[in-house]
């Protein structure tokens, strides 16, 4: 009824395509430096305090700064989205999908433009930053449609003298808290779907990548969303995190982070503070420790593609990468030994140089952490390639490969996200599995495999929300691959799926006697 197929990436093997991408770096190069203020019902507020952004591949560089928003404004934001609520779930279905249709097709206008912001501020290669507004392009689609195919909710039966209705109608004003590392799709898409489901907003971006959301929000008002409806609130998570989790008239949490952040914002939003009157919700994604497993019977070549492009793709900054290999002993030291190889020829360096394949990490603190556990690496395995790391300019890690690590030592378990993959041994398929639910998350992980009975008996036995069969572990395609995924990876949501509006919306019963 509503045909969907995913936006193309762009084939930069094309001179007039690298060219319109050069024109878009060059252009956004032009617009560096820029001040972007809080957003309450389409007011804009420059505040004394503000995040500075900075590019991640060159230190020296600003992207630009956006205001941040005290508790006084979060209060005054919240009070701006109760009171749009009222009007804008009275809006109709088709009305609302069509502010998303509008801003899907801006945003394809201007593709290149916002995936030089994700080159300059969030220090992706331009692969990583095509797929990532494309990915958000999708979002905004897919969830519109889904919208308008749910609008008349679900048939129930009705008796003879009776007339039953089943629908789902909006919660009320949910709390937007978007990640770094898909600043524009998982921002776009989080905020998106809440908003076509006929709820109103709160975003709070990642401090690290706010620029991208302030020119999102632009876009959304651009394409006709009316005010109050979604209201841009940077900030830091102490200041007004806190609150805005706490608030008695917060109705839902969409988040996307970290565990440690997504178990405490859990944790606070149970509690039923003065003035609320129902159960807040909570939507987390929240990371994970994924699993690339070869049996003997592999394309050893497929699978030492698989572990290095799930492992470095975005220097490993995804909640999908994966971060552990997982080899049967007959095929461990040919598989490490063309993953090391591989790992060699990739690029590091510039994230706006075409042929760059690895930019930096996002920040100091993630530089840190992750040069941090590269020693403990050094400690626990036998260091293959990389383990190096340069600050000086911008914060590039080398990609990483760890050989000849104990099932349950920390690089194994432990979620780094950065450049670093370890290689464990296997003494056969039981012995695989095991190691491949080992962990305390189920993201996403792969199994590469040409034995028939392996395949069927890992889609029954490898416990993730996300698995693939002779593939890389990342690149979920919205409609495709709905992603989320089980433990402590969040709440089972699956983004870009069939039920993940619902995840915004309540149904009612309405039974009329005839």
């Amino acid at each position: 009824m509503y045909p969907y197929s995913h936006e193309p990436f762009t084939n930069f093997t094309e001179e007039k395509n690298i060219q319109a991408f050069k024109e878009a770096l060059a252009f956004v190069e032009s617009e560096l430096g820029k001040h972007y203020p809080v957003i309450i019902e389409g007011e804009s507020i420059t505040t004394e305090e503000k995040i500075q952004s900075i590019n991640p591949a060159n230190k020296e560089e600003v992207i630009g700064s956006v205001s941040m928003a005290n508790q006084e404004l979060a209060e005054k934001a919240m009070q701006a989205a109760l009171a749009a609520f009222e009007t804008w779930k009275t809006w109709s279905p088709e009305h609302r999908a069509n502010i998303l249709f509008r801003a899907a097709a801006i945003l394809r206008r201007r593709k290149h433009v916002f995936s030089s912001y994700l080159v300059k501020e969030a220090g992706k290669p331009w692969k990583e930053a095509d797929a990532d507004t494309a990915e958000a392009i999708d979002f905004i689609e897919y969830y519109a449609r889904q919208m308008l195919s749910i609008k008349e909710g679900v048939p129930v039966k009705s008796r003879a003298g009776e007339y039953n209705q089943f629908n789902y109608i909006p919660l009320g004003v949910g709390i937007i808290i978007s990640p770094f590392n898909f600043p524009l799709a998982i921002m776009a898409g989080t905020t998106v779907a809440a908003i076509v489901s006929g709820n109103t907003v709160l975003l709070k971006p990642a401090n690290s990548t706010p620029i991208v959301a302030a020119k999102f929000v632009e876009l959304m008002h651009e394409a006709g969303l009316p005010k109050g409806v979604l209201n841009f609130v940077p900030g830091s998570g102490a200041q007004i995190g806190d609150y805005l989790v706490d608030h008695p008239k917060t109705r839902f949490v969409s988040f996307t982070g970290s565990r440690e952040v997504g178990c405490r914002i859990y944790e606070r939003a149970a509690k039923v503070n003065p003035g609320q009157i129902w159960l807040k919700r909570v939507i987390a994604e929240m990371g994970g420790k994924d699993t690339v497993v070869v049996d003997n019977e592999a394309d050893l070549d497929l699978a030492a593609a698989s572990i290095v492009y799930s492992a470095f793709g975005y220097s490993g900054q995804k909640c999908s990468a994966g971060s552990r290999a997982v080899v049967h002993q007959d095929v461990y030291d040919v598989v490490l030994e063309k993953a090391v190889a591989l790992t060699k020829t990739l690029t590091i360096g510039n994230p706006e140089l075409q042929d760059t394949y690895m930019g930096p990490v996002i920040d100091e603190r993630s530089f840190k952490k992750i040069m941090s556990y590269i020693e403990i690496g050094k400690e626990e395995g036998r260091l293959m390639t990389g383990g190096e790391g340069d600050n000086s300019k911008g914060y590039f890690i080398q990609p990483t490969i760890f050989a000849d690590l104990d099932e349950d030592a920390r690089l194994m378990k432990e979620e780094i996200f950065g450049p670093v993959v370890t290689f464990c041994k296997a003494r056969d398929f039981d012995h695989l599995m095991k190691i491949a639910n080992n962990t305390d998350y189920g993201l996403t992980g792969a199994l590469i495999s040409n034995n028939r009975e392996h395949i069927e008996r890992a889609r029954q036995e490898f416990h993730v929300g996300n698995l693939y069969f002779n593939r890389a572990c990342t690149g979920a395609i919205v409609g495709y691959q709905p992603f989320g995924g089980f433990n402590m990876s969040g709440t089972d949501s699956k983004a870009g799926g069939p039920d993940y509006l619902l995840l915004h919306m309540q149904a009612k019963t309405t039974s009329e006697m005839l």
